[in-house]
């Protein structure tokens, strides 16, 4: 039984597969794309050979002809050199716009992937194998590319929807824990958005989840998946339902800068930072509500959604040397979010009801007090 969910587009019909038998279905993918055959294989080098080989033979399958390349998933290597190195090669093998773009990897290979799948000749076919929870249940979809330019996050980027998404449940198996519990935030997130039963799943099956069974899995990622597209669907460039998405990554991606650049490595996985941030972007809406009597819901919001953190292994606090330090780069690189569309910072604020707004903050003392938070430090005057 094929487990998938469909959405459309302008009037395209996009779907996501679920599956642990992925040989016949990308068979099935290269009868419908109207492909050349000719397929550029990008993945991670952290993958099992296994299924990489697998993925190869199955491509053999169709005819095509294989070009793969291996790329170590590192933030350092999101750039634009990788972009222009990867389309070099593709003219160099004399790709075509019905050429195929294949990512299998996280959110770094799928960014790379998509953007230079939009870019080759101002658009190639582009489908997505994700290997990292991340990506499998957040950046597989929605047709976001970008590129990491000068130390900030996705600077260089464009829309390109991958024609196909895979979701191959024998990656899922093999994830290393602390990638498979990191995308969980996502998960979660969009539970806190959208009244779709996942936070009810949650609440009930920690263990099965924590030991990846796979009908759960497949549930639970098919449904945060199909919530995702709800959001962005009719508004792809984000100019109104699309934000809500962004709950907690105004802080995420400024944890995520501030930290790479005092350790100059992958100190956080993204989703690590989103758990950080979405508690951030509540304590804000804590600070910044006029309403007062929502203040015990945002408190008990606030309460409930670190529980659930905790109960997942997902950080609540920033455990970090010289929080001075990361305090000032953390507040410098909120002004960095690209949802900004004057001087003031945008973030998605919890007003009451379960319900959210996009907001401008108006406060910016406000923006220390909400990182103080998550550092459990309590800054002297």
């Amino acid at each position: 039984m094929i487990q998938k969910i469909d959405y459309k587009i302008d009037k395209k019909k996009y779907n996501v597969i679920f599956t642990d038998n992925i040989l016949p279905q990308l068979n099935n993918i290269f009868k419908k794309i109207n492909s050349d055959y000719k397929v550029c294989l990008v993945y991670d080098e952290n993958i099992d050979n296994k299924i990489i080989n697998e993925l190869a033979r199955g491509l053999k399958i169709t005819g095509s002809f294989i070009l793969k390349k291996k790329i170590k998933s590192e933030k350092k290597n999101k750039n634009i050199q990788t972009v222009i190195k990867l389309i070099e090669q593709l003219s160099n093998n004399k790709f075509t716009k019905k050429s195929v773009v294949i990512a299998c990897g996280g959110g770094v290979i799928g960014d790379l992937c998509g953007l230079a799948a939009s870019l080759y000749q101002r658009g190639m076919i582009f489908i997505n194998i994700p290997s990292t929870m991340t990506a499998i249940v957040d950046s597989c979809i929605g047709g976001k590319t970008a590129v990491n330019h000068k130390n900030i996050i996705n600077l260089i980027g464009s829309y390109h929807h991958p024609d196909a998404v895979l979701i191959y449940h024998n990656i899922l198996k093999v994830l290393p824990h602390r990638e498979y519990i990191a995308g969980l935030s996502e998960v979660i997130k969009c539970a806190m958005i959208s009244k779709n039963g996942i936070l009810k799943i949650l609440d009930e099956n920690k263990n099965k989840l924590l030991e990846r069974d796979k009908s759960l899995l497949s549930k639970i990622v098919l449904k945060t998946l199909q919530t995702k597209a709800n959001f962005f669907k009719n508004d792809v460039f984000e100019k109104n339902t699309r934000l809500f998405l962004n709950l907690g990554h105004t802080f995420a991606h400024a944890i995520e800068m501030a930290t790479d650049k005092i350790h100059n490595k992958d100190y956080l996985r993204h989703g690590e930072a989103v758990a950080l941030g979405i508690i951030c972007e509540l304590n804000l809406s804590k600070l910044e509500i006029k309403n007062k009597n929502a203040l015990n819901e945002i408190d008990e919001k606030i309460n409930k959604c670190k529980k659930l953190f905790e109960k997942y292994g997902l950080p609540t606090k920033l455990q970090i040397k010289n929080k001075k330090k990361i305090l000032i780069k953390i507040y410098k690189f909120v002004f960095y979010d690209k949802k900004r569309i004057s001087e003031k910072p945008r973030y998605i604020k919890l007003v009451a009801n379960n319900r959210y707004e996009i907001a401008e903050i108006q406060n910016f003392d406000n923006i220390n007090l909400s990182i103080l938070e998550i550092l459990n430090w309590k800054k002297k005057n």
